[in-house]
């Protein structure tokens, strides 16, 4: 599902902005796939006060935009445009806000503009700008870092990542036990099984941020396959040394990796005799 960027500011002192950045974030093959725009303007008429409007959208919004210039905009009855009352409110719900500032100085602004720029700046870093290339090129990178940020694009390795919906509570505590009690039969594994599941975790280089990697998911995870819907492992058991088709025996296990394996090993999920054997095990993801 797409994010919603609402762009906010004084509409006519940024008109060519607006439509510029409407038009590169929605052309831009990148941002396009992640992104959807609202600006104010593009609203139909309707038997609706504006600043309803235009405050439900900031509500509705996942991320708020504002271009700052000179003008403060049309002041309410309680003396604020609503630019001010759209950074307020975005403010209040606690979206993530990246703010803009046109020009080098604040020479000419509005005072009310100027109070809205010191306001922003003591909340969050902002950037200035005095073209549209320059603009666009700070959105750009703006958004970039969001979706790194929030794990929506992300550069490690697949094992090495962190799940966007993903927590220690969609981990298996019996299947990390089970885990950690063969290993230490097997492997001197040094931790014990009461051990806290992070400090299991951390040992194993499978936990960032205090969460778990994919990786872990794909190990211990209660249902791996909610978070990755083609990872399943598929056995084939086959009579003797020779492969036929079709194969007398064919399963495809869809939980943890640490389930199948427990059950191919012990014979159970194929009738494994000693006279059999398990001819292929691949794991597909």
């Amino acid at each position: 599902m797409k994010q919603r960027i609402f762009i906010s500011s004084v509409q006519k002192e940024f008109a060519e902005e607006r439509q510029a950045l409407k038009a590169y974030l929605l052309g831009d093959a990148l941002l396009s796939r992640f992104f959807d725009i609202f600006l104010f303007e593009d609203l139909p008429a309707s038997d609706r006060r504006a600043d309803a409007a235009y405050l439900d959208e900031v509500r509705r919004c996942d991320l708020y935009l504002a271009l700052l210039g000179n003008e403060y905009g049309a002041e309410d009855v309680d003396g604020l445009s609503p630019t001010q009352r759209e950074f307020n409110e975005a403010t209040r719900l606690g979206k993530t806000r990246i703010v803009f500032v046109k020009g080098m100085d604040d020479a000419g602004r509005h005072p009310k503009m100027r109070a809205l720029i010191t306001m922003a700046g003591a909340q969050l870093i902002r950037r200035r700008f005095t073209t549209d290339t320059e603009l666009i090129a700070a959105v750009y990178a703006s958004l970039v870092q969001y979706l790194e940020d929030t794990g929506v694009l992300q550069f490690l390795p697949f094992d090495e990542r962190l799940h966007p919906e993903a927590s220690l509570d969609d981990l298996d505590p019996k299947t990390i036990a089970r885990f950690v009690r063969q290993a230490r039969y097997e492997r001197q594994f040094p931790l014990a099984e009461s051990s806290p599941i992070t400090n299991i975790l951390t040992h194993l280089n499978i936990l960032r941020e205090g969460r778990p990697t994919q990786a872990a998911l794909l190990l211990f995870g209660r249902d791996p396959q909610r978070f990755f819907p083609s990872a399943e492992i598929r056995c084939m058991h086959f009579h003797g040394t020779e492969i036929q088709r079709p194969a007398p025996f064919y399963r495809i296990f869809k939980e943890n990796l640490f389930c199948p394996h427990e059950e191919v090993a012990s014979g159970r999920a194929a009738g494994k005799t000693d006279s059999e054997s398990l001819h292929q095990v691949r794991r597909v993801s």
